[in-house]
């Protein structure tokens, strides 16, 4: 059991444990409304979005989260606007708006010198190295986007099942959508600050989408998702550290390995003799 153990008897692994925790926390909130209203490539897409305002940001000296955030949510803005197109669908002009904000980012990294942030990092980040102030920026984004999702509960919920109805009852969709952007972009540009990309988008994701297959109630699924974003965290770093292997990668992998195994848990239960056979010709 000490062998077992062992790496949580380390600091930086203990803050890397505190931080998958809180950062679960914050995915949870939001990473059900994501799946809901199907923004999966949306979010992917800020995700990596996200880097001009980190280049500017890091090139003029300010601070990184707020370059991605204002580059996301223009982003997010820019989609947004242009949902209702009818030349194309929405998730062309996601893939779009993509496709033009990396290049932009990747633009203004190749023509800067003095840019300060390693793009490695930027996508893949290094959840053992969070710091105590990364760990209370965590706290605070999570608070943050408790009060929002909790103020904005019914709006989320009219917005994502019945849009029109939730005109009629006065709980201004437009506005609904507005803030759920938002949400979107304070988890992503926070979360990235801390892990990276690549570990924010697989717990905004992995965890609400396993959550989704165990229950329907929204605030249970919150709950869940929770659960199974703290245990991917607990394993991936168990994982990582036994097995050498980049922490960050191995517990977003972890997600959607658990993902995998309750999907394949539900088919084998919800399975039948009945569903699976063939109806024979006699009894037709």
């Amino acid at each position: 059991m000490t062998t077992l153990a062992e790496p949580f008897t380390v600091s930086f692994v203990l803050r890397a444990l505190l931080g998958g925790v809180l950062l679960a926390a914050v995915c949870a909130l939001t990473g059900v409304w994501v799946i809901a209203r199907g923004m999966t490539f949306l979010g992917e897409a800020m995700s990596h979005g996200m880097l001009p305002g980190v280049a500017i940001a890091s090139i003029v000296g300010g601070n990184l989260v707020i370059g991605a955030a204002v580059s996301a949510f223009a982003m997010a803005a820019g989609v947004n606007a242009l949902r209702d197109s009818r030349e194309f669908g929405r998730d062309t002009s996601i893939g779009l708006f993509f496709v033009g904000m990396l290049s932009v980012g990747v633009i203004v990294v190749s023509h800067s010198r003095s840019f300060a942030t390693d793009l490695t990092a930027f996508l893949f980040g290094d959840v053992l190295a969070i710091r105590t102030g990364d760990l209370l920026l965590l706290a605070g984004a999570g608070v943050l986007v408790a009060v929002i999702a909790a103020v904005f509960h019914r709006p989320f919920l009219a917005l994502t099942f019945d849009p029109r109805k939730a005109r009629t009852l006065g709980l201004r969709p437009d506005l609904a959508n507005l803030v759920m952007m938002a949400l979107l972009t304070i988890t992503m540009a926070v979360a990235f600050s801390v892990v990276g990309t690549l570990l924010a988008f697989g717990m905004l994701i992995a965890p609400s989408a396993a959550a989704m297959l165990v229950t329907r109630r929204l605030p249970a699924v919150m709950l869940t998702s929770f659960l199974i974003g703290s245990a991917a965290t607990v394993l991936g770093l168990w994982i990582s550290w036994f097995a050498a292997t980049a922490a960050g990668a191995t517990i977003a992998a972890t997600a959607v390995g658990i993902f995998f195994v309750i999907l394949g848990a539900r088919r084998l239960t919800t399975a039948s003799p009945r569903a699976t056979s063939l109806p024979r010709k006699g009894n037709q």
